[in-house]
């Protein structure tokens, strides 16, 4: 389905990711993981067009869309879910909703996806006119995956979901993909917590300074010593 082929990409002379290649396949749910500064989240704003390739190609489905402007890449399938949420706090819940269909094709279909995410995330309907902006951070984070789910997408791009919550929200946000990964969705998720995540994941990819160091199932990683004594503390 989404193909990183031989990506470098970076910002102005610096180059913060290297010659990365990934593939996630349609119903797949895949983790890049590695420590803060690795380039992870350089590569979720390469595939959704926020930086330029410096190098190699991206598609999605067989089409290229690495020359694709970014307000246009939901158009192709691919929703991204940004790090620290990025709402709107001011807005209400159900207006930070309707963001998510913001693009043409999608206005149509508001009431079914906005009846789906309710029915994925009840709690999203009980705030519904709540300012997101005072929600708490797990509730905060639903909301923004909510307004990714709105477009229908084919695949959701994560962006450190756990980043800067509390132990006890950590463990609310893996339940949330858990119950994403059940609609079925295919997921490409990049995070610092690697043995939650690798709970939740079919396959994952080590990257470290930019560069792809180490690929293979969610087993096979949490059986790795190295990436046990690196990673996770034990």
């Amino acid at each position: 389905m989404l193909v990183i082929d031989d990506v470098t990409a970076g910002y102005g002379d610096f180059t913060a990711l290297r010659n990365a290649s990934i593939e996630v396949k349609a119903g797949e749910a895949v983790a890049v993981i590695g420590p803060n500064g690795a380039g992870k989240s350089t590569l979720m704003r390469a595939i959704s067009g926020m930086i330029p390739l410096k190098g190699g190609t991206i598609t999605m489905e067989g089409q290229s869309i690495s020359s694709i402007p970014a307000h246009k890449i939901v158009e192709t399938g691919i929703a991204h879910v940004p790090e620290n949420r990025r709402l709107f706090a001011r807005m209400s819940v159900e207006e930070n909703l309707r963001v998510g269909c913001y693009a043409k094709p999608f206005r149509a279909a508001f009431d079914k996806r906005l009846e789906f995410v309710y029915e994925l995330f009840p709690r999203m309907k009980e705030r519904r006119n709540q300012l997101a902006g005072t929600m708490s951070g797990g509730e905060q984070q639903m909301c923004a995956i909510g307004r990714a789910l709105m477009s229908d997408p084919k695949i959701l791009l994560m962006d450190e979901p756990s980043a800067g919550l509390a132990p006890v929200i950590v463990q609310q946000v893996f339940e949330l993909i858990r119950r994403i990964r059940a609609e079925g969705l295919t997921v490409l998720i990049v995070e610092q917590n690697v043995q939650q995540v690798l709970k939740v994941v079919d396959r994952a990819y080590l990257l470290e300074a930019g560069t792809i160091r180490h690929s293979g199932s969610s087993a096979e990683l949490l059986g790795s010593e190295d990436i046990r004594k690196a990673y996770i503390g034990v």
